[in-house]
């Protein structure tokens, strides 16, 4: 449906249209800059040049109108919780409000069936992506064979118990997990070669790690975004510390030495093929347990390629650390690129497993587990916010290579500067009065009256 002019729209339902798009796309962890261009381009769309925005990461504020017909709309949020096909939906209903296409009464009713969708996978195929998308991770973390196996069955565990749809487990769920995951792998380390049992732990934990989440505080904050970059910012440490808890809980209750938090140097060498393997599940485990739609898993898969490719040069070129860095600077031109196709795939949807697979949040964890469980310095966990902010920069990087290759050529063949032109209505300095050559000299008033009035052979 058209949508309707600017003469007879229905503010409070554009009002309410617009807050019901911020809280879309803060649940798909879009940061608040590009949220407020978004709102923005939506407004213009509809005509409405008097709506102004407060976007934070859990607040929305609209208002539209002014003086006696100023109506002001809020409504509270949280980030994260929507599926694949949910964001799918969302960013193909943001395209349609973009363009003014769709009547915001009628784009409410589609934001309450996204809402609402049921997952295109039933829980079995749900619960068997968390455990495939363990599997290749742990691939990747901790190659051994033993581990692998280890992390498929943890991973199916904790997808199953992510089903259940209970607020207060909710809250206590990321504790929860990685205790069970730590009491599982301490138990089983001492009999079972496995690799590092502390990088094994973190791979069940992968959906659970703040790396989008402290990846986006960092390029809010880049971006001047004070207020909702510090809040995610915290938000992510907090939750590296709560993880960290139940880890070192598990380890008191199992009775571990704290050396066991310190990460081993794996030496088993394994096939390269291994690594593109775990690529593979990685990619496959989120696309069933995400239920992301069907045509974006190749999207999905080669993100996933790109970034660990980037990654892995990165780490030949300039060490582990800051190695994330080239994988997000190489993979961000080619998600934003994807997103502009007409059959490609929203940039949140290839975003997020690509955050995963760079493992920010992975080595945080890691860093602050040894740290706190160890009593080592904090050498390591700042090392790891090293590489989140390396990552964050990749990813700023990427982004300005990829505005400039797609607009940077349209606007340097349309470089202009209009030189601006002395008017004869203006009147000149005083002193420009008396000097030879200078427009409306004195000394040259005489020739130009000459030179302009008609001859006598003219009459």
């Amino acid at each position: 449906m058209p949508a309707t002019p600017a003469a007879q729209l229905d503010t409070a339902a554009l009002r309410q249209f617009i807050l019901g798009l911020a809280e879309g796309m803060i649940a798909a962890e879009d940061s608040v800059d590009y949220i407020h261009e978004t709102l923005g381009q939506v407004a213009r769309a509809y005509g409405a040049d008097d709506v102004e925005f407060v976007i934070l990461p859990t607040l929305i504020l609209v208002e539209t109108g002014s003086g006696e017909t100023e109506r002001l709309a809020l409504r509270t949020s949280r980030p994260g919780g929507l599926r694949f096909d949910q964001i799918a939906a969302l960013y193909d209903l943001i395209e349609q409000a973009r363009s003014g296409s769709i009547d915001p009464r009628d784009g409410i009713g589609r934001l309450n069936e996204i809402g609402a969708s049921r997952p295109r996978h039933g829980w079995v195929v749900r619960v068997l992506g968390h455990a495939l998308l363990t599997a290749g991770l742990s691939l990747l973390l901790a190659p051994t064979w033993e581990g692998v196996l280890i992390a498929f069955g943890l991973g199916a565990v904790l997808g199953l118990a992510k089903l259940i749809r209970s607020p207060t487990l909710q809250l206590v769920f990321p504790v929860v997990a990685a205790f069970v995951s730590g009491v599982v792998v301490f138990l089983l380390a001492p009999h079972v070669p496995m690799g590092d049992p502390v990088r094994l732990m973190i791979a069940p934990l992968a959906t659970f790690l703040p790396g989008g989440v402290l990846t986006t505080a960092t390029m809010e904050l880049a971006a001047r975004q004070m207020v909702a970059g510090s809040s995610r910012l915290v938000t992510g440490l907090v939750q590296l510390g709560l993880l960290s808890f139940g880890i070192i809980a598990a380890g008191t209750v199992v009775g571990v030495a704290s050396t066991t938090y310190v990460p081993l140097v794996t030496t088993e060498g394994f096939p390269w093929w291994t690594a593109v393997l775990g690529v593979l599940l990685f990619a496959v485990g989120n696309f069933l347990h995400f239920s992301a739609p069907g045509r974006t898993f190749g999207w999905i898969l080669l993100v996933l390629l790109v970034a660990y490719a980037g990654q892995s040069i990165g780490s030949v070129l300039v060490g582990a650390t800051i190695s994330g860095f080239v994988g997000a600077a190489v993979m961000t031109p080619l998600v934003l690129w994807i997103g502009t196709l007409k059959h490609g795939a929203p940039t949140q949807l290839t975003f997020l497993p690509a955050f995963w697979l760079l493992v920010p949040g992975a080595a945080g964890l890691v860093g602050l587990t040894e740290a706190v469980g160890s009593g080592a310095s904090l050498e390591d966990f700042a090392d790891a916010l090293t590489s989140i902010m390396s990552i964050a920069l990749g990813v700023l990087i990427g982004t300005a290579v990829y505005r400039f290759a797609k607009h940077g050529a349209a606007e340097v063949a349309s470089f202009h500067i209009d030189v601006p032109a002395l008017r004869e209505e203006e009147e000149p300095p005083l002193w420009a009065r008396f000097v030879p050559g200078t427009p409306r000299s004195f000394w040259g008033r005489a020739r130009r009256e000459a030179s302009t009035s008609p001859s006598e052979d003219d009459n």
